[in-house]
C-alpha cells in the first residue's frame, strides 16, 4: 500500500512544483514589465560592459601566443607561459612593481581619505547656498581631461616663467625643476589626483551621510557633544560600510594607476620613477609591437587586482563589515 501511495502522490507533487515554478516565472516577468522603464535605462550600461569589457576578454588568449597580426589569433603559434616567464625574470618587472606600489600606497594614504574629510567638512556647512556653491566648484576639475590638468600645472611649475618658481625666486630662492625632478614626480602626481578627483569623490560620501539618523545627532547634542565628536562617533561609524566598500574596490586597482596621467608627466629625466605597468604596456605593446607580451602584462595586472579584491572582501567580512558581495 505504501508503494502505491507514493506512486499516486508523486505526479501530484511534481505538478505542484512545476506550477510553483511557472508562477514564479510569471511573477518575475510581471515585475520586469512593470519596471521596464528602469530596465531600458539599465540597458546601455549593460551593453557597454558586455561589448567593451567582457567580449574583449577573449583576446587575452594572445598572451599565451606569439601573436602575429597577419596570422590572426587562430593562426598564431601557441607558446604557453613564455611571456609571463619573460616578465617575471627581467629587472624591469621589479622596477615597475616598485614604482607602482609606491604610488598606490601614496594614493591610499593621501588621496583616498581626502574625499571623506572633504565630505565631512561640507556636511557641516549650514548655508545651503554656500554648500551648493562649494560642491559646484570642487566638482569642476573632475570634468577636465588629464591633458588640461597637466598643462595647467606645467604653466604653474615650469622654470621658464612659471608662477610658482617666480614666487620662489622673488623670496630669494632658486628655481626648482618640478617637471623633470624625480623627487617631485610622485608628490605632484598625488596632488593632481587629489585636485582632480577629491571633489567628485565626495558625492558618494555625502549621499551616505544623508542616510544617518538625525536622532543620533539630537541625542549627542543633548549630551553636549562637540561637532568633532559627532563626526568621530556618529558620522564616520554610520558611513563606514561605504568607506570599506570603496576601499576594497580601490585595492583592486593596485596595479591600475591609469595610463594617461602618468604618461603626460613622464619624460626622459624622471622615467626611472615614472614608469609603471600602464605606461609599460603602451611602450612595449603599441610602440614596439609586442602585443602578446603587453597582453600578458595586462592579464597579470587583472589577476592581481581580482585576488586582492577577493582577499580584502573576506577580511572585511571577518571584521564584521558587509563587503562588496
Amino acid at each position: 500500500m505504501e508503494v502505491v501511495l507514493m506512486e499516486s502522490t508523486y505526479p501530484i507533487n511534481s505538478m505542484t512544483t512545476k506550477e510553483v515554478a511557472k508562477k514564479k516565472r510569471a511573477k518575475r516577468w510581471a515585475q520586469i514589465k512593470s519596471n521596464k522603464a528602469l530596465y531600458f535605462m539599465l540597458l546601455p550600461g549593460v551593453l557597454y560592459f558586455i561589448v567593451f569589457k567582457y567580449i574583449p576578454m577573449g583576446g587575452l588568449v594572445i598572451s599565451f601566443q606569439d601573436y602575429q597580426p597577419f596570422l590572426g589569433i587562430l593562426g598564431s603559434p601557441f607558446v604557453g607561459l613564455k611571456h609571463f616567464i619573460r616578465l617575471f625574470s627581467t629587472d624591469t618587472f621589479l622596477l615597475l612593481m616598485k614604482n607602482t606600489l609606491i604610488i598606490f600606497g601614496m594614493n591610499i594614504v593621501f588621496s583616498f581619505p581626502f574625499p571623506i574629510i572633504l565630505a565631512l567638512m561640507i556636511n557641516e556647512l549650514r548655508s545651503s547656498k554656500l554648500k551648493k556653491a562649494v560642491q559646484t566648484i570642487i566638482y569642476l576639475p573632475h570634468f577636465m581631461s588629464w591633458v588640461i590638468v597637466v598643462s595647467v600645472f606645467y604653466i604653474l611649475l615650469t622654470t621658464e616663467g612659471g608662477v610658482i618658481n617666480n614666487i620662489i625666486e622673488s623670496f630669494g630662492g632658486e628655481k626648482i625643476s618640478f617637471l623633470t625632478s624625480k623627487a617631485w614626480l610622485r608628490p605632484m602626481y598625488i596632488f593632481q589626483e587629489i585636485w582632480k578627483g577629491a571633489g567628485w569623490g565626495t558625492i558618494v560620501y555625502l549621499a551616505a551621510i544623508t542616510n544617518v539618523d538625525e536622532q543620533l545627532y539630537e541625542a549627542a547634542d543633548m549630551d553636549g557633544a562637540s561637532k568633532l565628536r559627532k563626526m568621530w562617533h556618529i558620522t564616520l561609524p554610520c558611513i563606514r560600510p561605504t568607506i570599506v566598500t570603496l576601499l576594497i574596490l580601490k585595492i583592486g586597482d593596485v596595479l591600475e594607476l591609469g595610463f594617461e596621467h602618468m604618461f603626460l608627466l613622464m619624460n626622459s629625466m624622471n622615467r626611472d620613477v615614472a614608469q609603471i605597468f600602464d605606461t609599460f604596456v603602451y611602450t612595449s605593446g603599441i610602440k614596439n609591437g609586442q602585443f602578446s607580451y603587453s597582453t600578458a602584462v595586462g592579464l597579470f595586472k587583472g589577476l592581481v587586482g581580482l585576488i586582492l579584491v577577493v582577499l580584502a572582501n573576506k577580511l572585511a567580512k571577518k571584521v564584521g563589515e558587509d563587503g562588496v558581495y
